[in-house]
């Protein structure tokens, strides 16, 4: 029983118990006074006489009120029995109410026979009945016979004594006919008889009473026997003739009606808690022997007062009764039966303990677990035959020995600790415990074994298991789980347990301890031009180094990847510089060994270690340690890779900072704070807009627009500035890059490949349905031109964007499939062609034309323009802003623009900024042009009015290039600055 639940039982009793402490007491003294009133005569005859018939009538009522009360509350099959004890209590008030009448308020005498002999003799029948329902029930037939058979030689013997003693005089006046005489002595016989059944019961219901509440049920059966014993007296011949009310033999039928109608209310205050939930049941003390053969004796007992009952007559001189001699004849007949009875149980019971046994032995001994018997000295005095297949040993050879002889020195110390303590334990709370420890097995070798231990006359019951290949199985588990499987390192979290070891302990102090941690640059590319395989063997032979590169008591891990860390143990020392020195001198020598050539399939490769270090400052949890390594090991590769970087707080700054940036663009996603820009795309030979490229831009705070790239830009510069000890110059911006110009950054269609790829995924879903939607609203005002949306291969790609998306964005704003346009901005030689080709080959399909965007910036757009489906070139701003200046330039551009005429394409310059570009590229056959040489992004306000107009001026000499909504001071200030910045146009 748990702690919380023996407080539970145990806490409720202590306060009832002065209850009913209280109640014991107070039921004495009412007891008491009572007999000491009788004692005394209560003063005078009419007193008396008032207290022996209506006090005695009260106190009957208040048994059978009480009882029936308590019988109304409780749902057990105890409740007829209470009932009946009710109804036997309210008989008893009645026959002495009755007498009362008679003698208090008639004043006479009270007649033989009358209502109140009849009212006490259905006292006993009801009580009799209601101790049957409390005897514990017979499972067996042979169990009820033994109960009537014990029950009759109880009364039986009963019987013969009373009837030598006083029975048979009242029979022979029955017999002499004498008037009156016959009715009196019938009810003479009557009481006796049914005192004499009513004692068998209550001797009977001692041995067989049930398990219910035996406190209520012991109370009620001394009520009982204390009103049997008053009954026995008023029989005798001492007392019948001279009996007069309010005498002190009344005493014994008050405290018998009052001790019944205490019996439940009692013991219920002793028991207020029943047990809710099964609990192993206490371990009852040992019965006396004595008391424990009771029971067995009581046949003996009654066959021994039969006898005296026929041996008194003997004595006496007079002639044996007949009623004795059928009597005694029939309780020795009955012990005859009941000695058979128990005969024959005695023989099925030992044959079922030799059944028993005979299989519990078999058991025992083909059990492939060991069973040892241990003497409280720890001798062992059985050991079963098991022991030669598990051990190794005969079961002879190990009687005798000492059971700590054979256990392993190191576990014997905890062995007999928690024996000790098993064996200190109370049975009830700890009936088994389980030990573990090495056992010497007959070949010398130590096998794991597992025992459960029970305790066994003060010794021990051992049931003992081989485990040795478990413990194998569960180290090999542990090790596995622990243990990176390829290298056989450890893993991330053993690693992290071990930071946690040394920064707790005795080591809390040391904040010389430091975490490296080590990223192979360059393993990327092993594993894409070599294999997978290959990449296998260089972290193998990687892992193989670092483990030998560090020291002894150090721990190296491999994280996960081509991420590895090691922890290097502080040696107590003060001195941080010195620390911080050998710290580093011990990751540039990890460095130069983990950057040496690796001989891999006989070709030699080479790849580099970025280590980053972290030391244990005072205070720092492991996962924080931890980070600032991550840290130290990215800033290591953000400068440059193959080079040892120490942790810096500002470190952890700019983590935070970036965090705030990719917060800053969540918010402006979400609530609305980008806005869509489109930028005329203008025929070199007529001037006329063909076509308009949807651009993205950022509405800053005072009022300035940003592409997301530009955004982006400037925050990683102010970065870079604080985390170098410098602020950023106020006013000064970084060059304008292609996505400034281009409106769109690599990734979304001008996410510029931020910090969260989730939200680029978003801004370009934004992006298209914005253009869509634009573009059908120019189109149902008469504005038919197509809009130009950016996106990455990567994009075009993700199954989170099918091409039935695409045509129910189309069919949704009403737009015509041919009014869209796909600008594929990337030409990354990773991505997979065949399914790109599908995916363009679908799209051309819904009527989407197709722009290779940046063709000329690598050797990749030369495949893509091979294998994909694609209808127009877009040339790469580098070679437009060159082509004037640049002979070399001049000659790829025009080279490249013949391809494009040759394949029957449209082409269109990116950048095209100034009137001398124009001239130069519409002289080499380019068909279309985008840039400041005509317009910057618009709004839709202003792109509404240059469609209205729709056409620009073409620069035919050295013409100034027209900007719309812009003046010449504006169109001045664009060429000489940057384009980082576009004012907010007037709405």
């Amino acid at each position: 029983m748990s702690a919380p639940g023996a407080a539970l039982l145990t806490r409720p009793p202590a306060e009832g118990g002065g209850r009913s402490l209280a109640a014991q007491l107070l039921l004495a003294l009412i007891c008491g006074g009572y007999a000491v009133g009788a004692a005394l005569g209560w003063g005078s005859s009419e007193i008396a006489e008032i207290m022996g018939d209506f006090g005695l009538s009260a106190a009957g009522i208040l048994a059978a009120v009480s009882c029936y009360s308590y019988a109304r509350s409780i749902d057990r099959r105890e409740r007829p029995a209470w009932l009946l004890f009710a109804f036997s209590s309210l008989m008893g008030a009645c026959g002495n109410a009755v007498w009362g009448w008679y003698e208090v308020v008639l004043g006479e005498p009270v007649p033989k026979p009358s209502l109140a002999d009849f009212a006490f003799l259905c006292f006993a029948p009801p009580a009799i009945v209601g101790l049957l329902v409390l005897a514990k029930r017979p499972v067996t037939r042979a169990g009820w016979v033994c109960l009537g058979l014990d029950s009759w030689l109880i009364g039986g013997s009963l019987l013969t004594l009373s009837w030598s003693l006083a029975l048979a005089n009242a029979a022979r006046t029955a017999q002499s006919g004498a008037t009156g005489s016959v009715p009196s002595a019938a009810i003479s016989l009557a009481y006796p008889l049914l005192d004499i059944a009513l004692v068998s019961m209550v001797l009977v219901l001692h041995f067989r009473r049930s398990e219910g509440n035996r406190s209520a049920v012991n109370t009620a059966i001394a009520a009982l026997a204390l009103t049997v014993l008053s009954d026995a007296l008023f029989t005798s011949p001492l007392l019948s003739d001279g009996y007069q009310s309010g005498q002190l033999l009344d005493a014994g039928w008050f405290a018998g009606s009052l001790l019944l109608a205490y019996a439940p209310w009692g013991a219920r205050r002793l028991h207020p808690l029943p047990p809710a939930a099964p609990h192993p049941p206490a371990e009852r003390p040992h019965s006396r022997p004595i008391t424990g053969s009771l029971p067995a004796l009581t046949p003996y007992l009654a066959a021994a007062v039969c006898t005296l009952g026929i041996l008194y007559n003997v004595v006496d001189g007079r002639k044996v009764d007949r009623m004795v001699v059928f009597t005694g004849c029939t309780v020795v007949l009955a012990l005859v039966i009941r000695q058979g009875i128990m005969l024959l149980d005695n023989i099925a019971l030992t044959q079922e303990l030799a059944q028993k046994e005979n299989h519990f032995r078999s058991l025992v001994q083909g059990s492939s677990d060991v069973i040892m018997i241990a003497a409280p000295t720890g001798t062992l005095h059985y050991v079963s035959p098991a022991a030669a297949g598990v051990y190794g040993r005969e079961a002879e050879e190990l009687v005798g020995s000492e059971l700590a002889a054979l256990i392993h020195p190191e576990d014997l110390g905890r062995v007999v600790h928690e024996v000790r303590r098993f064996l200190a334990a109370p049975p009830t709370e700890e009936p088994t415990t389980r030990i573990e420890c090495r056992f010497k097995s007959g070949g010398g070798e130590w096998l794991n074994v597992e025992s459960t231990v029970n305790r066994h006359q003060g010794g021990l019951i051992l049931n003992s298991r081989d485990v040795t290949e478990r413990v194998r199985l569960q180290a090999q588990l542990q090790h596995s789980a622990e243990h990176d499987p390829l290298t056989d390192l450890p893993n991330r979290a053993l690693f992290t347990r071990r930071v946690r070891q040394a920064l707790s302990g005795r080591r809390a102090g040391d904040h010389s301890t430091a975490v490296l941690f080590i990223d192979l640059d360059g393993f990327k590319a092993v594993n894409d031009t070599i294999g997978h395989q290959a990449g296998d063997e260089l972290l193998v032979e990687a892992a193989r180094r670092l483990q030998d590169s560090v020291r002894a008591g150090d721990t190296a891990a491999r994280l996960g990847g081509d991420e590895f860390a090691a922890l290097i143990l502080g040696d107590g020392s003060r001195d941080r510089s010195a620390r911080e020195y050998q710290v580093h001198e011990i990751a540039d020598r990890l460095r130069t060994t983990l950057s040496q050539p690796y001989r891999i399939a006989g070709s030699e490769v080479r790849v580099a270690a970025s280590i980053g270090v972290a030391f244990a400052d005072p205070g720092i949890t492991p996962s924080d340690l931890m980070r600032n390594a991550d840290l130290a090991m990215y800033r290591a590769k953000a400068g440059g890779k193959d080079r040892v970087e120490l942790y810096a707080p500002q470190m952890q700054a700019e983590v935070a900072r970036k965090a705030e940036l990719a917060g800053r663009l969540r918010t402006a996603l979400h609530e609305g704070e980008f806005a869509l820009l489109h930028q005329p795309v203008v025929s070199l030979a007529t001037g006329e807009v063909t076509a308009v490229a949807a651009q993205a831009r950022w509405r800053s705070a005072q009022g300035v627009l940003f592409t997301p790239a530009e955004f982006l830009r400037v925050a990683e510069h102010s970065e870079a500035s604080v985390a170098h000890g410098r602020e950023p110059t106020p006013g000064r911006e970084p060059a304008p890059g292609r996505e400034a110009r281009g409106g769109a950054g690599p990734g979304t269609g001008g996410a510029g490949g931020g910090p969260d790829t989730a939200r680029a995924a978003e801004l370009g879903r934004w992006i298209l349905e914005e253009a869509v939607g634009h573009a059908a609203e120019r189109h149902r005002v008469g504005h038919d031109v197509p809009v130009a949306v950016r996106m990455t291969a990567q994009r075009l790609l993700d199954r989170a964007v099918p091409t039935a998306s695409v045509e129910a964005l189309l069919n949704r704003h009403g737009l015509p499939s041919g009014a869209l346009v796909i600008e594929l901005a990337d030409s990354d030689p990773r991505v997979p062609f065949d399914e790109l080709e599908r995916r363009l080959a679908a799209l051309r399909r819904l009527g989407v034309r197709i722009a290779l965007d940046g063709f000329g910036s690598g050797y990749a757009a030369i495949s893509a323009l091979r294998r994909l489906p694609v209808d127009i070139l877009k040339l790469d701003r580098g070679l437009v802003e060159g082509v004037v200046e640049s002979a070399r330039l001049h000659k790829i551009t025009a080279g490249l623009l013949r391809i494009a005429n040759d394949l029957g394409m449209q082409s269109v310059a990116d950048g095209v900024d100034l009137p001398e570009q124009v001239m130069a590229l519409r002289a080499m056959g380019c068909t279309h042009g985008q840039g400041l040489a005509f317009s910057g992004p618009l709004d839709e306000y202003r792109l509404r009015r240059a469609l209205v107009r729709s056409t620009f001026p073409v620069p035919g000499g050295a013409a100034q290039p027209a900007l719309a909504g812009g003046s010449p001071g504006g169109s001045m200030a664009i060429r000489r600055g940057s384009h980082n910045e576009t004012p907010v146009p007037p709405t």
